[in-house]
């Protein structure tokens, strides 16, 4: 019954802007010049090429003419959140958020602009150890700790359904992920879905039960989404452009030179680069030719197949009852932003 309480929550008078400010986030690099327009980032802290964009200023650099804010959030619900309140313009988002956010009640106008990586062993479930929970059918009646809204909420809602559990034969809690290692250590849940950074220290007491790899090959990706106001794209698609630009020479580090990206990653999470190395490798990172591409955003005027699965994710969220129904495959092809595409990417 989130939704209903994440409803109220929005439409409740005044509390939208308190939300986004209470909402577990910071606001780091940002600028006291306001001679000059803003543009305001929503980031989390899972290893991408978005952190290797924020940790170099490699859009700062891009955008000279704007003050650049990022501000970090805990999940993908809270940047929703922001959203609705006109508290950012671009969001770092998982696509089941977005699925969400793109249907009722929300329906935020936001679209999306580039695919920051595709979920593999980076996302998963994990059952605390001396449970006895050694597969996913063994958590009939057990605690499961997961983000709401979150890719990690969809992905635990089809490992379930995949072992033939509905949600009514577990308990659900609704946790951040630093929350759910508390509970966690505590011994006060069973198992966790989450991701990286803290997934990995999950695992040093746990055994992983499914990853998003699995799930994916079973018909259930999820992905990491750069998002962007509708109305900031229409009014400043050059700023567009060059968020794309530096999304994409991110993506190219991290395949051409991993011992960079992985400094950076270390430096935005507090981990060694080590550590980052190895997380940034359980992720699936497309080229930006593939961003480009027919499978995944498509080119100007060619919507890719982005909007077949968020439009299937709604789908699976409807039938979880989730939200209420899934909009037309319409809704999703509108919201993916091909403009530009793919002289944006250098592809």
């Amino acid at each position: 019954m989130r939704s209903s309480r994440f409803v109220t929550r929005l439409v409740a008078a005044g509390a939208v802007a308190a939300a986004v400010l209470t909402a577990g986030c910071s606001v780091d690099n940002a600028s006291g010049d306001t001679s000059k327009p803003t543009i305001r980032l929503a980031y989390q802290t899972f290893p991408s090429g978005d952190l290797v964009v924020k940790n170099n200023g490699w859009l700062e650099e891009a955008l000279p003419d704007y003050t650049i804010v990022w501000t970090k959030f805990d999940s993908g619900a809270d940047i929703n959140t922001a959203f609705l309140a006109g508290e950012v313009d671009f969001g770092a988002i998982g696509s089941s958020p977005v699925a969400r956010g793109l249907s009722a009640p929300l329906n935020i106008p936001y679209q999306v602009a580039f695919v920051l990586d595709v979920a593999g062993d980076n996302e998963a479930l994990v059952a605390r150890e001396g449970t006895g929970i050694e597969r996913v059918e063994d958590l009939r009646g057990r605690r499961i700790a997961t983000a709401f809204a979150s890719t990690a909420h969809y992905s635990l809602l089809a490992a379930l359904d995949r072992a033939g559990i509905a949600p009514g034969d577990v308990q659900l809690v609704d946790l951040q992920p630093q929350a759910s290692l508390a509970a966690w250590e505590r011994g006060d849940i069973d198992a966790v879905y989450t991701w990286l950074p803290t997934l990995d220290e999950l695992r040093t007491s746990g055994t992983t039960l499914i990853t998003c790899r699995e799930l994916a090959a079973d018909g259930k990706p999820t992905l990491d989404l750069g998002v962007v106001s509708t109305a900031f794209a229409q009014e400043n698609p050059e700023a567009v452009d060059a968020w794309r630009s530096v999304q994409a020479r991110a993506l190219d580090t991290i395949a051409d030179d991993r011992e960079a990206a992985a400094a950076a990653v270390a430096e935005q999470i507090g981990i060694t680069p080590e550590q980052a190395a190895d997380q940034l490798s359980q992720g699936v990172f497309l080229t930006p030719a593939e961003v480009a591409s027919p499978e995944w955003l498509g080119t100007d005027g060619a919507v890719g197949n982005v909007a077949v699965n968020l439009h299937t994710a709604a789908e699976f969220l409807a039938s979880q009852r989730q939200i209420d129904a899934a909009p037309p495959l319409s809704v999703f092809e509108d919201a993916v932003y091909t403009e530009g595409l793919p002289d944006a990417l250098g592809s």
